[in-house]
């Protein structure tokens, strides 16, 4: 009997905390008051302001949340914060810091709490301009809750702003350490910024530092495309033409769809070192990997030209126009080379049946994050200011999209 009445009570004391904790969930003690949490989200303006959030409607938002505060639900943390960072998104960082910064006086937040406000309110300094207060903000994030990528993430992007590399770096290895490998942008932003520290180390002299800086980078991902031409630039101003040619090499077969950005060096290195069929050779292997590669193509012609070959020059650079119809440089390369040719009429027939339908421009690069759009190629976006998102955008040729209109 005593066994039984034991357990009884052992079960009551159970479900006497489970409806405790209930409680709590909905019921928040706040400056002497019980606040209902749930009735917060009851209320028809904070359904509403929800509402419009949702559908990007940020000034209907605004109202309806600032209406919200008007009932005894005033000093409810959420909504609170919630307009500030509304505020900071239409540009009104003011405000914003104002209203976050009047939330961190409350005695009563928690630890949690105190780390969410002090992060927005970063972002308000950061979006205002606000450097130095914004790196603070983010610090004191990270002495309450070490792990916060949010605030590491930002604290990176502020030195990256401020060029200091080094700081960026560490930043990020706390941010790949959280991840655990579970996002591989990491590492590609870690090559990326170990490159960045390589360049600034070439810059102010210290070569031998810079060629581990671009190293690691490699190391680091396989794919940090800069770093390969970097370091072979250094190891050609140290004078070891061979082990730049290595590293440039190495682009080339970690990164072909890259390749062309060290086309140039290679073929005077090549030169220099008495071998020029090499970069033919390079060419052709490429070519023959890539049936569409019109870069590639474009660099033998010139080659060839170089050499005297306008034939060959003429023939790879309408073997490349139907894969980029609307590049400028391959229809600038073939005018010389007809011009070397004398303008055969039969070579500049063959020309014009393969542009008729071709329209010129430059060609845009991408960012695939932001869509900002540039004519040059870039290892970091200006806008969004993401690592090696900038892609190739191509138009497609005139007479494929009317048969593609008439398909529909």
């Amino acid at each position: 009997m005593t066994t039984e009445l034991y357990l009884l009570a052992v079960l009551f004391a159970l479900l006497l905390g489970l409806v405790i904790g209930k409680a709590w969930e909905r019921y928040k003690l706040r400056d002497g008051r019980w606040i209902d949490r749930r009735r917060l989200r009851e209320t028809p303006h904070y359904m509403l302001g929800l509402n419009y959030l949702v559908d990007n409607q940020v000034d209907q938002a605004i109202e309806e949340l600032t209406a919200a505060t008007s009932t005894d639900t005033a000093d409810a943390l959420e909504i609170q914060m919630i307009l500030g960072n509304l505020y900071r998104e239409k540009g009104q960082a003011g405000r914003a810091i104002n209203v976050h910064q009047a939330l961190l006086q409350r005695p009563d937040l928690t630890r949690l709490e105190h780390a969410y406000v002090l992060l927005c309110l970063g972002f308000d300094f950061r979006h205002g301009g606000f450097v130095d207060r914004a790196l603070e903000a983010f610090q004191e994030v990270l002495q309450l809750d070490p792990k916060n990528r949010y605030a590491l993430v930002n604290l990176q992007k502020l030195y990256e702003d401020q060029h200091q590399w080094a700081d960026a770096l560490r930043v990020r290895e706390q941010v790949a350490k959280i991840d655990a490998g579970r996002r591989p942008d990491d590492q590609q932003i870690l090559g990326f910024l170990r490159n960045e520290i390589g360049t600034a180390q070439t810059r102010a002299g210290d070569q031998a530092a810079a060629v581990r800086a671009f190293s690691d980078a490699v190391d680091a991902d396989a794919r940090t495309v800069p770093a390969y031409l970097n370091l072979g630039d250094v190891r050609q101003a140290q004078g070891n033409l061979p082990a730049a040619v290595d590293a440039w090499e190495s682009l080339v077969e970690a990164v072909p769809d890259r390749a062309y950005l060290a086309f140039d060096r290679l073929e005077r290195a090549y030169t220099s070192l008495g071998t020029p069929r090499k970069f033919a050779d390079l060419c052709e292997r490429l070519i023959g990997r890539d049936a569409q590669d019109w870069r590639t193509r474009l660099a033998l012609s010139r080659h060839h030209a170089r050499a005297g070959n306008r034939r060959g020059a003429f023939d790879l650079l309408l073997d490349a126009l139907p894969h980029h119809p609307h590049n400028l440089a391959i229809h600038q390369e073939i005018w010389e080379a007809l011009s070397g040719l004398s303008f055969d009429p039969a070579l500049v027939r063959r020309y014009v049946e393969l542009t008729r339908e071709a329209v010129f421009y430059l060609d845009p690069h991408v960012c695939r994050r932001c869509r900002y759009r540039t004519t040059e190629l870039l290892w970091q976006c200006p806008q969004c200011h993401e690592w090696n998102t900038f892609v190739e955008e191509r138009i497609a040729p005139a007479k494929d999209t009317a048969v593609a209109d008439v398909g529909n």
